[in-house]
């Protein structure tokens, strides 16, 4: 149907709720609506919402670009983001695993990390992005044991293991025994941004909710986390598959 002029397509589910909801996913608009409503008032309901769903639709098709552009290419010269700098891929033979070069030199604009990986020049995208992936895993274990000691500290807190995650909605989670779950793919961010997921799980160590007390105590160890939350919310990470 139109929209404020814009055809907009979408998919009607029939259910036992009391009123019509609208969800705007990857997918598109999904309108839900009770059986009893006819057709006639689901449009109507549409109209008036055609604002809110013409915006979301629109941020999604935002966030699919930046999600294509983010998509890695595993071959020499693909880059990735890491710690929030750029690195470029480089096959090098003589490398065994996969280390990082730093560039002091770098010119301004240029990317100063490398990450060398010990791969013939034939090797496959698939060995590309099994070395990478390791690699970054294991520099996110070594990053995040590295922060949650220092906020730890912070927070008065202890932090009885951590392991990693990799799933694809939660960035950490956090225990009451003091085991604390952190996703690997936040090696991707900078460090404030990684510091603020560090620091509202350990938090929660001390808070287990999401009370006003909560925030309290993430900002008594990092007063400007807002900064870093809404990095979060709103940048996207790389597509490694």
């Amino acid at each position: 149907m139109l929209l404020a002029s814009h055809k907009v397509g979408y998919e009607l589910r029939r259910s036992r709720r009391r009123s019509i909801g609208f969800v705007v996913g990857a997918e598109g608009l999904s309108v839900s609506a009770p059986r009893w409503v006819g057709q006639q008032e689901i449009e109507a309901a549409l109209r008036e919402k055609s604002t809110w769903i013409l915006r979301k639709l629109q941020e999604q098709r935002e966030r699919s670009a930046r999600l294509d552009a983010a998509r890695v290419e595993w071959r020499e010269g693909g880059c990735l983001p890491f710690l929030g700098e750029t690195v470029i891929l480089v096959l090098d033979s003589r490398t065994t695993g996969a280390v990082l070069h730093t560039e002091a030199q770098a010119l301004p604009g240029v990317p100063r990390l490398t990450l060398h990986l010990g791969l013939p020049h034939h090797a496959s995208a698939e060995q590309l992005r099994d070395l990478v992936q390791s690699w970054l895993q294991r520099q996110a274990r070594r990053v995040f044991e590295e922060r949650c000691r220092i906020f730890a500290d912070r927070l008065g807190v202890r932090m009885k293991r951590l392991s990693l995650s990799s799933a694809s909605t939660r960035w950490g989670s956090a225990s009451v025994d003091g085991s604390i779950r952190l996703n690997w793919r936040l090696v991707h961010f900078g460090l404030p941004v990684i510091d603020y997921v560090v620091t509202h799980e350990l938090a929660h160590l001390r808070e287990m909710n999401h009370s006003p007390a909560f925030w309290d105590v993430v900002k008594s160890a990092l007063p400007d986390y807002a900064r870093a939350k809404g990095v979060l919310k709103h940048e996207v990470v790389p597509l490694l598959d």
